[in-house]
């Protein structure tokens, strides 16, 4: 029975949103914009669950004092502290003047460009390891990337005018071409995947494994 709920709810409210896409009736229409608002609801939940579970996780590690439990309670308490400060402001959490912006500018926005800037060296040594010329196509990736890296910097520009615009052809035309090839397929994988759930053959949500089985 707890399976079979389960799949019988994700089945009707998957073939309800397939119908809902391609008719437009009104009484469809308000139906599906009424199960819209009650993911919104599901997801909302999941963001409670994601914290408690951080909460929960953390905590314990910290009173065990692992590894890097210092962090921990950084972590901790940076949560807490902009949870509170958010739900004290209430609507007015988005204003620029507001006291949760100020956080989110001081702290966490100098954070994110610091791990972003961290990871551009960690790409460089993985593009230096995965660039290695052993075929033909391995030869065009590096001298792709190669002009790539060396359009977007200023020296690139000092060295001939060529290079900025052949990076920018290069972002435009292939990499594009390559971009919607990987979007196609990734959108066809996604399909598949939801007449996999929908059909009941992916069960994990349901208790089970991730394959199909009797």
């Amino acid at each position: 029975m707890k399976r079979t709920v389960p799949f019988f709810i994700t089945l009707l409210s998957g073939l309800f949103c397939l119908v809902a896409f391609f008719v437009p009736h009104p009484w469809i229409h308000d139906s599906y914009g009424a199960v819209q608002t009650w993911a919104i609801v599901v997801v909302g939940c999941t963001y409670v669950l994601g914290v408690a579970n951080l909460l929960r996780i953390n905590v314990r590690q910290a009173q065990r004092r692992e590894g890097d439990w210092i962090y921990k309670i950084v972590l901790i308490l940076g949560l807490l502290v902009t949870m509170a400060v958010g739900f004290s402001e209430g609507n007015h959490y988005s204003d620029v003047t507001s006291r949760f912006q100020w956080i989110y500018r001081t702290f966490y926005s100098p954070m994110t460009s610091t791990m972003f800037a961290l990871l551009a060296f960690f790409i460089a040594s993985a593009a230096f390891r995965a660039f290695r010329i052993r075929s033909p196509e391995a030869m065009l990736l590096a001298i792709a990337a190669f002009i790539l890296m060396l359009g977007r910097v200023p020296l690139g520009n000092a060295i001939s005018h060529y290079i900025p615009d052949a990076a920018d052809w290069l972002m435009e035309i292939p990499q594009n071409a390559a971009k919607r090839g990987i979007l196609i397929g990734a959108a066809l994988g996604v399909m598949a995947t939801g007449i996999r759930v929908i059909l009941g053959l992916e069960k994990a949500y349901g208790g089970g494994g991730g394959e199909g089985g009797t």
